[in-house]
């Protein structure tokens, strides 16, 4: 698995920042961009510096649907494109979706590619969906704000595995002995504790960053 972090607060040298979160994962030699980030443009000015095109885009999947995840779908969507969004977005946008690649609508937990899940649809308020990659040494999951709880999502992803590691926004999580079983956590976007996380597990804890990578394909 090879992970590029596209849309993030912050970013590396050469590469634009914005307020959302959008990673791409290559996997099996399929490539699926989690979340679009809000402003299309930046989103694709850092595809192109990563060497992607949205054509080469296999699935695309939305966490949830807040303009700083979703902002700039319309500019990743081709025909031959699966898109995997919750089943709690709104008939309008699912409709327009529909029209620009190919819909799925998920409920449960679902395996997208072979090793590649889906938590499915969690949280009251907020749904949110959470993608969850199979690797060698245990399962990667990414995450989009975490509205339902990070603790949540990853007892969820357990059900396919042992979770070695999380990436993206962890927004407001606070029980952070539930991250210490794992082996690497990168506190991205909206994470409100993020400086805390990093001084807590300097062991662990690495900085997210847009043109930042992890692993390879």
């Amino acid at each position: 698995m090879k992970l590029t972090v596209l849309y993030d607060n912050e970013a590396l040298e050469g590469f634009k920042k914005g307020w959302g979160f959008s990673c791409l994962i290559e996997q099996g030699g399929k490539k699926i961009l989690f979340d679009t980030g809000w402003d299309g443009r930046k989103l694709l000015y850092n595809m192109k510096k990563a060497g992607v095109r949205k054509e080469d885009l296999d699935i695309i999947v939305l966490s949830h649907d807040h303009w700083d995840h979703i902002g700039g779908l319309t500019r990743v969507l081709h025909p031959k494109a699966k898109v995997y969004l919750p089943a709690s977005f709104s008939k309008r946008l699912k409709k327009e979706i529909s029209e620009e690649a190919i819909l799925h609508e998920v409920n449960g937990p679902v395996e997208v590619l072979k090793g590649v899940y889906l938590t499915g649809e969690l949280g009251e308020r907020t749904k949110e969906q959470a993608l969850v990659v199979g690797t060698d040494e245990g399962l990667v999951v990414i995450t989009g704000c975490s509205h339902p709880g990070l603790d949540v999502i990853l007892r969820t992803a357990g059900r396919f595995g042992k979770v070695r590691m999380a990436i993206g926004g962890f927004h407001g999580f606070d029980k952070l002995e539930e991250i210490n079983g794992l082996s690497w956590i990168f506190p991205c976007h909206c994470t409100e504790r993020k400086e805390e996380m990093l001084a807590l597990f300097p062991l662990i804890a690495r900085k997210c960053a847009a043109g930042m990578t992890i692993g390879s394909d």
